[in-house]
């Protein structure tokens, strides 16, 4: 006996960095986690405040619908109209156990095995991973830090015909963002071949010099994914959600039914409160954007140069190629020598990533603060050891 072919996908690099950050954590050594893309602090105080009511009830927490308590899917609509302008209905929206469990659903309800689905590269690994365990072929879309790493007509255009797309933005590790022209330059491509649009929208609200833009507004027969982890600050309650168009809507539900039962009750209640607390939530993001401009600066200090435009999530994505033969030497001698844990970017790009490395800022400012400070020196040491270069 053997495991599975379709079980065969590759590691996410990124949470064996976190065990073995743990690791060293536990050793009595000190730790500042840049691997990880958690919000710091937690759920808001009104998630946890809804959850404690739930608890001291438990005569509701038995399963929901499969896809989700009716309030949380009329909110969660309404959350569309107030932020876009979008109108839905809660029938269009699919409570899901986090927002992976929207694309366990999502790839399996609009493609069958042996389907090719295109994805940019650098990008988020579960993407690929997920379809190749379900027999779907991810379709690597190569793009370049002068594209903000972002999929344009022109890229797919050179690849063979497609049933799907995959986007993010923005997008994850790059930080890059899909602007309304793009948008719709990729809505009318794909309606045009008939592609499937899945669109990852987690880090909408996590934006910094403009909001994003919804593909929703573009192709309504987009598959539309976004959730609580990051926003919501809520990754622990694994709670994500799905727009779903209204040819897809049986098939979701019928396969939720029988893959999730329902997501997480006490979660679902949890959520619905979070929606009041915009006010705290967005305050969070300003400590993201002091996060990002303290660690560029660092970086630049440091003489690195070469990092994709950030403008949305809480992430950078950096070219360190001048600093260390592959990422994943760079980040085991700066996590030994300093405490710095990051990821490589062969999480993201196995082909090119050895070239890049990943960094979250959504820790608290003291620990980005931190990583700064021992960052630069470690930087300039490295680079002297290397050889004579301007870092002026």
């Amino acid at each position: 006996m053997r495991p599975s072919r379709r079980s065969q996908i590759a590691p996410f690099i990124a949470m064996d960095v976190l065990e073995e950050a743990n690791a060293r954590a536990a050793a009595g050594q000190d730790v500042l986690h840049l691997e990880v893309g958690e919000p710091a602090g937690g759920a808001p105080p009104a998630a946890i405040a809804a959850a404690r009511r739930a608890l001291e009830r438990p005569q509701t927490l038995g399963y929901t619908e499969a896809l989700g308590i009716p309030p949380l899917r009329q909110r969660i609509a309404a959350h569309y109209l107030e932020r876009y302008g979008i109108e839905l209905a809660p029938r269009d929206v699919a409570v899901t156990t986090g927002a992976s469990g929207a694309f366990v659903l999502a790839f399996l309800a609009a493609f069958d095995v042996g389907q090719r689905v295109a994805l940019a590269a650098p990008g988020y690994p579960c993407y690929r991973n997920i379809l190749e365990a379900l027999g779907i072929e991810p379709v690597i879309v190569a793009t370049t830090l002068e594209e903000r790493f972002q999929p344009t007509p022109a890229r797919l255009e050179h690849i063979g015909p497609l049933d799907g797309l995959l986007i993010a933005s923005p997008a994850n590790p790059t930080g890059s963002m899909l602007h309304e022209s793009e948008l719709a330059e990729l809505a009318a491509f794909c309606r045009a071949r008939k592609i499937r649009i899945v669109s990852d929208e987690i880090y909408h609200g996590i934006t910094y010099e403009k909001p994003a833009s919804t593909m929703l507004a573009y192709d309504r027969s987009a598959i539309v994914i976004s959730g609580f982890s990051k926003y919501f600050c809520m990754t622990g309650w694994r709670l994500g959600w799905m727009v779903v168009p209204a040819d897809l809507q049986e098939a979701v539900l019928r396969l939720a039914q029988n893959l999730f039962i329902a997501p997480a009750t006490v979660s679902q209640m949890a959520a619905l409160a979070v929606f009041d607390e915009r006010e705290r939530l967005d305050a969070r993001v300003a400590v993201y954007r002091r996060n990002r401009d303290r660690l560029l600066e660092a970086l630049r200090e440091g003489g690195i140069e070469r990092v994709a435009p950030p403008e949305g999530a809480f992430y950078l994505y950096a070219d360190v190629s001048d600093f260390a033969a592959n990422s994943a030497e760079f980040c085991a001698s700066l996590l030994a020598d300093t405490g710095i844990a990051i990821t490589p970017g062969t999480d993201f790009d196995p082909q090119r990533g050895d070239r890049y490395v990943r960094l979250s800022f959504a820790g608290s400012e003291e620990v980005i603060a931190e990583a700064g400070r021992r960052l630069v020196p470690w930087l300039r040491q490295r680079a002297a050891s290397r050889g004579p270069r301007d870092l002026s």
